[in-house]
């Protein structure tokens, strides 16, 4: 197991041209090709996941199950949240075929009970690399209500850059490469968040 230190930069369409234009020049380079990332979270009936992500719970957990692009390859992914650090468990699901398949699946998980799908996130990533920094950004997000009839879906108006390192690299030197405020931006929060009111 190994933690990851991961800070998160709230983006317009604008600013997010603006600034890979700038870390390009700065020297970032590509990692490897975009894609498009497609996640289906899980959680109980109160939405204790939901709440504990608002209110910044340490440690805490999200489950979700997610594929890449068009594909039919499914993988099961508890992230968790604690106070040394951020890391993830995954596993290939063998036992599902498509996406449609998700909505009857149910996770149990000792502290939170039985788990059921609330919501899928449908975004597309880019990779880069820049003085030992993996930055990604994040953009045209979606989100689609599995809980509902008629399963509406909503878009984000905003992107997000995230920086991923190890989690013994000092703040500072991040803040010396990346001239931006952090900000807290939780996919799947936003998408519940747009239950009752657009973001």
């Amino acid at each position: 197991m190994s933690f990851r230190k991961e800070k998160k930069y709230r983006l317009s369409f604008s600013d997010l041209a603006t600034v890979k234009k700038q870390l390009f020049q700065a020297g970032m380079i590509f990692l490897h090709p975009s894609r498009l990332i497609n996640s289906c979270y899980f959680d109980n009936p109160e939405l204790k996941l939901f709440h504990e992500s608002e209110e910044g719970v340490l440690p805490r957990k999200k489950f979700r199950i997610r594929w890449y692009n068009k594909s039919n390859i499914f993988t099961e992914e508890i992230k968790i949240s604690s106070i040394e650090g951020r890391f993830k468990y995954q596993k290939k699901i063998l036992n599902i075929h498509k996406s449609d398949e998700l909505f009857d699946i149910k996770i149990f998980d000792k502290l939170y009970g039985e788990l059921i799908p609330i919501l899928i996130i449908s975004y597309e990533r880019e990779y880069f690399s820049f003085n030992n920094l993996r930055i990604t950004f994040d953009k045209n997000i979606s989100y689609t209500f599995i809980k509902s009839i008629s399963k509406p879906t909503f878009k984000d108006s905003e992107c997000v850059m995230e920086v991923k390192v190890p989690i013994d690299c000092d703040d500072g030197y991040i803040e010396n490469l990346i001239h931006l405020p952090t900000s807290r931006f939780s996919k799947y929060t936003r998408g519940c968040f747009l239950k009752n009111e657009k973001i």
